[in-house]
């Protein structure tokens, strides 16, 4: 009898450390999944800093063994690791449709804009488009804020009214390139008014240079040698598929509409040039150097853009317009240029915002190449050897700027800092 019972002793000691058991792991597991919840709530804090995992211990009062507590630093990791992943990859995803798209638009924009100044009859006031184009991008912006606030306008106008107003000081920082901008835009129609697409187009490359030089300069980047040596290439790739040799009579002929000045439109490339570079590197480093959002401070801009395009076209246009109209001779084609242009504005904000302003040049020589090879269905434009020598320099060029820089050695141990034998 006696052994029965301690039988069955033996049997309800046996179960109650199994439901022990049970109660332990339930345990463990609802105290992993609160510590990943946490993991995951820090990880979205952009510039928040992670505190050690026992500070939250401390701080929600949650005790547990070794093996919970090793089961939820491993959560956290896997969380931390595939949130740095994911980030990572979309950051790649970004750049890369940034580029691709600033890639056709400025395929497109430039033969656009030169087949609108190019025409015979009335022609529109450069200026007004200017003006507009910083409208039309300055309120896209705003829809796409609202789209993002799930069109809540009272939560839209809170954050322009605390990002815009209640920040002057921050706000006039983005003057400065709004400014430059509106500038170039204007000097650009210049540009194409009195130069041949080829010649305009080949010129106006020098922006790469410009902005290497801003960059190293303004934000202490520094260049390998091999990256250098791609902007030359990329420089003298792009020269050679430009120039190509055409026949006088074409060329008469693309001339013919149009009164031309050779000096006028090369001044106004060479500093819409140097303007491009400084500008460009100004508004991605305000870009990078807050938390303000992308689309707020293209709001900033393109309010600043308008109100300088407004001064612009008054000053230089101010009494064709009172006696012709705003939109004067505008065609389908001038309302295509405007949207190509607030387009790429957008496009250039987010490519400084996610890759650099040199990768946003050879994005733009590579549209060059693309709108060469339209042109040959489009203009019957004939392509020979002179054109393949170039586009091969220039996709070398792309190959050569993005390898990886090669990892500096840190100096040994045993070698004297200075250099010297060490005696």
């Amino acid at each position: 009898m006696s052994c029965t019972r301690v039988a069955v002793y033996n049997k309800i000691i046996h179960k109650l450390r199994a439901f022990e058991s049970s109660l332990r792991l339930v345990r463990g597991y609802f105290l992993t999944r609160t510590r990943g919840n946490m993991a995951r709530r820090r990880m979205q804090g952009a510039d928040e800093k992670t505190t050690p995992l026992q500070n939250e211990n401390s701080n929600l009062n949650l005790q547990g063994t070794d093996e919970d507590l090793a089961g939820a630093m491993s959560v956290r990791q896997q969380v931390q690791d595939s949130t740095t992943k994911e980030g990572a990859a979309t950051h790649l995803n970004l750049k890369y449709v940034s580029l691709f798209l600033l890639v056709l638009q400025n395929a497109s924009l430039i033969l656009t804009m030169r087949y609108t100044r190019n025409q015979p009859g009335a022609m529109y006031f450069s200026t007004t488009a200017v003006c507009v184009t910083e409208f039309v991008k300055m309120t896209t912006c705003v829809f796409i804020l609202l789209y993002q606030h799930k069109g809540n306008f009272v939560e839209l106008g809170k954050l322009l009214w605390n990002t815009i107003v209640l920040q002057p000081v921050d706000t006039l920082k983005v003057a400065v390139p709004a400014f430059i901008y509106t500038v170039q835009n204007n000097l650009m129609f210049i540009g194409v008014s009195n130069l041949s697409t080829a010649t305009f187009q080949v010129t106006y490359q020098l922006k790469i240079l410009t902005t290497a030089l801003c960059m190293v300069v303004m934000l202490r980047r520094s260049l390998s040698a091999s990256q250098w040596v791609a902007l030359i290439l990329l420089f003298a790739g792009v020269a050679i598929i430009q120039i190509q040799p055409s026949d006088p009579a074409k060329r008469a002929a693309e001339v013919s509409h149009t009164e031309q000045n050779y000096i006028h439109g090369l001044l106004a490339v060479i500093v819409a040039c140097c303007f491009s570079g400084f500008a460009g590197v100004y508004f991605e480093k305000i870009l990078k150097g807050s938390k303000t959002s992308i689309w707020v401070r293209n709001i900033q801009l393109g309010l600043f853009g308008t109100l300088i395009g407004l001064v612009g076209m008054i000053m230089k246009d101010g009494q064709g317009i009172s006696e012709k109209g705003m939109f004067y001779a505008y065609t389908p084609f001038v309302w295509a240029v405007i949207g190509l242009q607030a387009f790429g504005g957008l496009t250039i904000a987010v490519v400084v915002k996610y890759a650099d302003n040199i990768l946003k040049g050879f994005a733009t020589s590579v549209s060059i190449i693309i709108s060469t090879v339209a042109a040959v269905y489009l203009f019957h434009f004939q392509v020979n050897l002179q054109f393949c020598l170039g586009a091969g320099l220039v996709i070398s060029a792309i190959f050569l700027y993005g390898r990886p820089k090669p990892p500096e050695k840190a100096p040994s141990p045993e070698q004297p800092a200075n250099g010297g034998s060490g005696k």
